[in-house]
């Protein structure tokens, strides 16, 4: 197994790169129209040894689960009620980038080491066949997108390139190169985004996207020098003090260490002879290099190296807690923000519309957003440390989720539209992550894999859509185009009903995978709650026996009989999470009716209605050719039946497969994670509310954009707050009066002596007006629908309190730089060639005027001598 694992491994990111260097190289000369046949004969390569690789993963954890099996029948402590899970992990080191040894004060801690390792286990694997199988249909698709663009083999350069950077990111074992791909992948989202460079708009949101991001990246460097200072290493595995990381020779270390003195050093000698172990632990057998030393010399044994996430640690708990850990973890969280587009950096997001489809549906789908997603499930064992950033993840995810989805509600860009879904959906998954339990975990990422087929689905059938209405998005522009492509509506709506979470489409299962991980979450607080207040009762019920009373402070922490993650919280703490949890799940639940409706209001605006089609659009109104038609019926196949991964053929309804195999990660099989295995079983309550929501939000979609659409700018007029100016005059006071039974009233008012009580309120009625008139007008321009439409004016706010003073104040140092410094600079300058033109000016070359000279010399010598004289 271990050969081809290797193999496999090693190729999934080779390939990619070496097309995208043949195309580098070839492309404009030699490949021209073929450009795209390296790289994609490349990815799909990749996709086939990422098959390899997931057959691989899946041998070694029922091997690893055999073992543990056994183990535990041995052991006669073992509860045989708790199931067995063995983490699974292989680790390939390919070379050592960096070795710098410790010296100083530091001598006795671990060396500096960077080894260029890849790892394999049951996360790796499945983000890797996710990203190749969507990346290479993504790239059969463009070849026909893209046919004819002036930049076609630099188009598939970089994609070659963009692939290469995402498998490697997903399959380094350490946080130095999780960094550099990360980098790599910002760096290639920055070439694809602004790919048409020519263009201003393309242009601006390459640079918006590349700067947006460097923020995050500014916190994540920050994150991984507290890791290194706190923990002393940068490797997710386990190693030895020689750089070994075979699992075998790790694990006979750990087992001699564990014994007691005496019987480690005889154990010390007979593994030093061992010359298997001693040739995978990098060290020389006793037995060679003791015949030519002293007696007395004794083997010694490697130190055991704890990487953060490794086995070692991970057993142990030994992990910071306090305002350390969550200094850690906020650093790492704003680094996936910048990469996943969560608030408040999700900014640069919709503005990445202005690339090539092809190039949105690769960075919305499959690559770029998912690496914040994966990097916070990759590092869970970090937050469980932290329960302040645990929630704060779940604050983000859910508040991204709510307000990217009322933003999708009024966008006519269906690509936009799209775009602000991926937001919403990524805010999901961070919720999920958020709730920090072994459910919330792996249906953070079971979304993440749903998603990316349904999502990437649905940003190729927009550009069909665009393709055939000659590059026009604006989905007011066109209409009716069921019939004229009768393909890309087929597809498009399979990606509709999945994206709405429909049963029994792939959506469906992970979006109620994460609302049952909070709702899980909610259930545990409050158990761990009422386990306390029955402790409490029974305790007092003690005393009050006892006759005695014994102190109980308040807050205290009490035991459960199972481990919960939330067993050491205060009461303080477990009430404010209740709360927030609680929030969360029915703001999710709101979502969940916001994504149905425009969803398909896009749908139905696009397919439906009159057909409309733009002037833009000539000849080119017709079905895209089946290059590009075919991976929309692919995708979507896999968003109907990819859902059914998450149910287990071969255990009870509820135990879901993908989750058992994501679960042999070191990260979630060990540690506080493992414990809360048995919570997120399926909630047929969950997902009968969440179904429902959608259900409702189709629907209502379906009425308002079916029809004549009257509905629509009836709405429209009611959330735009229409009228509200009017509010704003004095006058409208006094046009109550003539309403006619209104005017009844304060005419008997005034027949029966009480006019001035009219007169009082009207004046009280127009001074209130006049008072409120700035609010109103205000909200005249800040109405929902406005917000709405407008981002919640985000970008305008960033603009004022951050581009526009970074810009004046670039503009004040430039105005500095050429006038003051490059002033003074100049004045110097100048000083020599104006003495030098002075001194050119006494030698003119005329002999007269030298002569001239000569005779005023010597009267002025003469002169001066007879003054001396004189004087």
């Amino acid at each position: 197994m271990g050969d081809t694992l290797s193999t496999a491994l090693v190729l999934i990111p080779a390939l990619p790169l070496a097309a995208a260097i043949l195309v580098g190289l070839l492309g404009a000369r030699v490949l021209k129209g073929y450009s795209h046949l390296p790289v994609i004969f490349a990815i799909v390569g990749s996709f086939i040894a990422s098959v390899v690789l997931l057959g691989e993963v899946y041998k070694g954890q029922q091997a690893a689960a055999e073992e543990a099996a056994y183990v535990a029948v041995r052991d006669p402590a073992a509860d045989e009620s708790v199931p067995v899970v063995a983490p699974f992990e292989r680790v390939v080191t390919l070379w050592t980038w960096a070795n710098v040894p410790a010296a100083g004060a530091q001598k006795d801690a671990a060396d500096f080491r960077i080894d260029v390792a890849l790892r394999a286990d049951g996360l790796t694997a499945m983000m890797l066949a996710m990203v190749t199988f969507v990346a290479s249909l993504v790239a059969v698709f463009g070849s026909g997108y893209m046919h004819g663009d002036r930049g076609y083999w630099r188009f598939f350069a970089y994609v070659g390139l963009f692939v290469f950077s995402m498998t490697m990111l997903v399959s380094v074992s350490n946080f130095v190169l999780l960094f550099c791909f990360w980098e790599a992948v910002g760096a290639c989202s920055y070439l694809l985004i602004g790919f048409w460079y020519t263009k201003p708009e393309a242009a601006a949101a390459g640079k918006k996207a590349f700067l947006v991001n460097r923020v995050g990246d500014f916190g994540f460097s920050l994150a991984i020098f507290l890791i290194w200072c706190t923990y002393g290493t940068l490797n997710f595995h386990d190693t030895l003090s020689t750089g070994a990381t075979d699992p075998a020779a790790i694990e006979s270390v750990a087992v001699i260490e564990s014994l007691p003195a005496a019987a480690r050093e005889q154990e010390i000698v007979k593994w030093s002879q061992d010359p298997k172990l001693t040739a995978l632990a990098g060290v020389e057998t006793f037995s060679s290099a003791g015949e030519a030393s002293a007696s007395d010399a004794k083997p010694t044994l490697p130190k055991i190296v704890a990487g953060v996430l490794g086995k070692t640690r991970l057993s142990t708990g030994d992990y910071v807690t306090g305002g350390l850990a969550t200094a850690i973890c906020l650093l790492l969280l704003l680094g996936a923000c910048g990469k996943s587009a969560q608030l408040p950096l999700h900014v640069w997001l919709p503005d990445a519309m202005e690339g090539p489809t092809p190039v949105s549906a690769l960075i919305h789908a499959a690559t770029m957003v998912t690496a914040g997603v994966y990097m916070v499930t990759r590092c869970t064992p970090l937050f469980m440390a932290s329960p302040t950033a645990q929630v704060t993840v779940a604050i983000v995810g859910g508040s991204t989720a709510l307000l990217a989805g009322l933003i999708a509600l009024t966008q006519y860009d269906l690509k936009r539209v799209l775009a602000y879904s991926t937001v919403s959906q990524l805010g999901y998954m961070f919720l999920a992550l958020g709730a920090g339990t072994y459910a919330g975990i792996t249906g953070g990422m079971f979304h993440l894999f749903t998603h990316a087929f349904f999502k990437a689905l649905l940003f190729l059938g927009a550009g069909s859509v665009m393709h055939a209405m000659g590059n026009i998005i604006d989905m007011r522009q066109f209409g009716g185009l069921r019939k004229l492509m009768p393909y890309t509506h087929a597809t498009f709506l399979l990606g509709c009903l999945a994206l709405a979470g429909v049963f029994p489409f792939a959506g469906f299962w992970s979006k109620d995978a994460v609302l049952a991980s909070v709702h899980d979450k909610m259930h545990m607080i409050d158990h761990e709650i009422e386990h306390r207040a029955e402790h409490a009762a029974s305790h007092a019920a003690e005393k009050h026996a006892a006759g005695h009373a014994h102190g109980h402070a308040s807050g205290a922490v009490v035991e459960l009989t199972h481990a919960s993650p939330v067993a050491e919280w205060s009461d303080a703490q477990l009430a404010s999470h209740r709360t927030i949890y609680s929030t969360l799940y029915y703001l999710a639940l709101f979502t969940a009716f916001l994504t149905a409706f425009y969803t398909f209001r896009a749908f139905c605006m696009t397919f439906y209605g009159e057909e409309k089609i733009p002037h833009q659009a000539g000849h080119h109104a017709h079905e895209s050719p089946p290059i590009m038609t075919a991976p929309l019926v692919v995708l979507s196949v896999a968003a109907v039946v990819i859902g059914a991964a998450w149910i287990s053929l071969t255990s009870d309804w509820g135990a879901n497969s993908l989750l058992d195999f994501i679960g042999t990660t070191p990260s979630l099989a060990v540690g506080a994670v493992a414990a809360t295995r048995e919570v997120g079983k399926f909630h047929i309550d969950v997902a009968g509310v969440s179904t429902v929501t959608a259900g409702l939000g189709i629907l209502l979609a379906c009425y308002l954009y079916l029809g004549s659409r009257t509905e629509v700018a009836f709405l429209k007029r009611i959330f735009d707050l229409e009228g509200l100016q009017q509010l704003t005059d004095p006058q409208w006071v006094m046009a109550l009066e003539k309403n006619k039974y209104i005017g009844l009233v304060t005419g008997g008012l005034r027949k029966v002596g009480l006019g001035f009580v009219v007169t009082t309120i009207g004046y009280l009625l127009a001074i209130v007006s006049l008072v409120l008139a700035a609010p109103l007008l205000l909200g005249s321009f800040v109405t929902p629908y406005k917000l709405s439409l407008g981002k919640f004016y985000i970008d305008e706010l960033y603009s004022v309190t951050i581009v526009w003073p970074m810009r004046i104040f670039s503009m004040i140092c430039y105005w500095l730089d050429r006038n003051l410094i490059d002033g003074l600079v100049n004045l110097f300058g100048a000083i020599p060639p104006a003495i030098g033109s002075l001194m050119r000016s006494l030698q003119m070359g005329l002999v007269q005027f030298y002569a001239l000279a000569m005779v005023l010399g010597a009267m002025i010598l003469i002169a001066a001598r007879m003054l001396w004289a004189a004087g």
